[in-house]
């Protein structure tokens, strides 16, 4: 498929205990209709073919032959669709028996894989697979198949290995050892039965499963047509992706249960990618020859704030974010014995999320909110709305307040620099910038105190910040929150806020356009320059980043993306238009990154020079800036 994704599916057959050919026809009819729908790779349940459930019949040799003979069947009735068939099914090797995933395309049987770890109840029939012999087969009709104890099985589009059954939860799964080989998804043919919240227990461990071996992991357990003699199968397939699982099915159906995704396999091989720990190379691995469906787009839905906590535990998120922030700065209070903490206010968003921080991080010092000296200094732009939130904020958080304006200073500045103070250019505005920052630097100087930066990593991104302007700071607590993360953390400081004052005025400041107000105000007081008509919006910036700097993406995946995750808000045009300002923005601004404050890593995405993210500053951004131009 396009962009790197790859169509899959778990499938759970109806199946009909001990009917090995009813469950070969189940398996075949499902295989069809989902290779109908181009889907590239099919997962089915542990044992499926015969049930798990079959006890003793399992050593029945008219059984075993049955098996057999289903196994070619379900080959030749595939042998003119594309997908690769994985089931289970036992298999008979000398006088041993082993409970194996049939790797099956286009007709041919490429491999058994057994189980090795076996459950106590399963040894009674099953042989475990550590056991299996160097080259051993297996013969079933017009073929002798290879027993292989481990393998992984490759494609031009993806690698995957297989763990069965309860296999997942020994102490070294084998997932981890194939994952560590370059198996980019794992299998997971299951025959668990459902117990009281085992459910909740499968989904957590798939999860981190995927996580962990930064992989697909796909997971089919048995269903309808198990034996309910003692226990009860619930047919609870998934797919997880990275840490999310993506698709699942419902448990408990009384028919064959599908579910399918467009596994991103780019994901998982670029988050390896500079990780030794999946770089080993002792494992087999097993061609395959697939035909790809290359010109398919995939059928996904992207999250268009990727940066926002959406898990029942979000407020959590939040908190520990929130918490990351304050320790840190208040560390570096101590560590450096400032008396006190300056910072300035201007009523905007970037400067309150700081000033919230900097109250919990003098708390947690033992200071009070008198040690911070929180300043604010109009200048030729400040409106009226910003500023009176900026002085009920102060106020109400009861710290030590000044209002120093800036405009004598600057029109003095103007005239020694011989500038026009009505040529609302780049001088015009980042003087004022610097402004700030001298003041705001020289009052920690008085004071014995550190300097808060309030800038945030959207703006690092795009290099929208005045050097040694707003810039600079002694500790820059916002360095690694988004824009769009930070109207999330202020809201969470509001709603958990105890002073209604506060709280008013966070929620205020949250609703209040994002703007630098460096150009005058309208001639009603409003704010005239808005920061996202100029450099775009914010909550794509953010999306373009989190895809860029996280997943690795090209522009040409970003973009298709972007346009699946904000239909209906901005159209193709805007979109390329503002992803191009990205690309552009981000390669020629780093050179501000490379010189950035210290600051805490608060989530995935870093772009600090210490380590989170590492790019010479004049390095060419040419290739990134075509691709962007070509973008349909």
């Amino acid at each position: 498929m396009k962009y790197g994704f790859t169509r899959t599916a778990t499938a759970v057959p109806a199946i009909t205990a001990g009917d090995c050919r009813k469950n070969a026809k189940a398996i075949t009819d499902i295989a069809k209709k989902l290779a109908d729908k181009n889907v590239e790779l099919i997962l089915f349940p542990e044992l499926c073919l015969t049930s798990s459930s079959c006890g003793d019949l399992f050593l029945q040799q008219t059984f075993i032959r049955e098996c057999e003979e289903a196994i070619s069947k379900i080959a030749g009735n595939t042998k003119d669709i594309d997908p690769i068939i994985v089931f289970g099914a036992p298999v008979l090797h000398g006088n041993a028996l082993y409970n194996c995933s049939v790797i099956l395309y286009r007709g041919t049987v490429i491999a058994f894989i057994p189980k090795k770890r076996l459950e106590n109840h399963e040894q009674r029939w099953f042989t475990s697979g550590n056991r299996v012999p160097e080259k051993a087969t297996a013969r079933i009709p017009n073929q002798n198949v290879p027993i292989l104890k481990e393998a992984i099985f490759a494609t031009d589009s993806y690698s995957f290995g297989i763990e069965a059954g309860s296999e997942s939860q020994a102490p070294m799964t084998p997932g981890a050892i194939l994952a560590c080989n370059g198996a980019e998804i794992i299998l997971n043919p299951s025959a668990c039965k459902e117990l009281a919240d085992s459910n909740r227990q499968t989904k957590e461990r798939i999860q981190a499963d995927s996580r962990r071996y930064k992989s697909i992991y796909m997971h089919a357990n048995s269903g309808w047509g198990e034996s309910t003699s003692n226990a009860v199968h619930s047919g609870y397939n998934a797919i997880a992706e990275c840490g999310n699982i993506i698709a699942e099915g419902e448990r408990f159906k009384t028919e064959s249960n599908c579910t399918i995704a467009d596994i991103d396999i780019e994901k998982a091989r670029n988050s390896r990618r500079g990780d030794s720990n999946f770089t080993c190379n002792s494992i087999e691995y097993v061609k395959i020859e697939q035909q790809g469906h290359e010109n398919i787009e995939p059928e996904r839905v992207f999250n268009p704030l990727p940066f926002i906590p959406t898990s029942n535990n979000a407020k959590e998120r939040l908190e520990e974010i929130f918490m990351i922030q304050a320790t840190a700065l208040a560390r570096r209070i101590e560590h450096t014995r400032a008396t006190t903490c300056v910072i300035g206010i201007s009523g905007g968003l970037d400067s309150t999320l700081a000033l919230l921080v900097t109250e919990k991080a003098c708390h947690i010092a033992g200071k009070s909110n008198k040690d911070i000296i929180a300043i604010t200094m109009p200048g030729f732009g400040t409106s009226g709305r910003t500023y009176n939130n900026a002085i009920k904020l102060m106020q109400n958080m009861g710290v030590s307040i000044k209002e120093i304006s800036i405009k004598e200073a600057c029109i003095q500045h103007f005239k020694d620099i011989e500038h026009d103070i009505d040529k609302h250019d780049i001088t015009y505005e980042n003087s004022q910038a610097r402004e700030r920052t001298q003041i705001l630097m020289d009052i920690a100087n008085q004071s014995n105190g550190i300097v808060i930066g309030t800038g945030d990593l959207s703006e690092l991104a795009l290099g929208w910040a005045t050097y040694n302007g707003d810039h600079m700071s002694m500790y820059g607590v916002n360095a690694s929150v988004p824009k769009t993360l930070m109207q999330h953390l202020v809201r969470y400081v509001a709603e958990n806020s105890t002073n209604n004052e506060v709280r008013t005025t966070l929620l205020d400041i949250i609703d209040t356009p994002i703007s630098p107000e460096l150009i005058p105000a309208d001639n009603n007081g409003n704010i005239k320059q808005k920061t996202e008509d100029l450099v775009g919006p914010y909550e794509l910036h953010d999306f373009f980043l989190y895809h860029f700097i996280h997943n690795g993406f090209t522009p040409e995946k970003i973009f298709f993306m972007a346009k699946k995750a904000f239909e209906g808000t901005y159209d193709s045009e805007t979109i390329k238009k503002w992803l191009t300002t990205f690309m552009r923005r981000f390669f020629i601004q780093q050179f501000k990154r490379s010189c950035m404050p210290d600051g805490p890593v608060t989530g995935k995405c870093n772009l600090s020079p210490q380590g989170g993210w590492i790019m010479p500053a004049d390095i060419n951004g040419t290739s990134w800036n075509e691709a962007c131009r070509i973008l349909e």
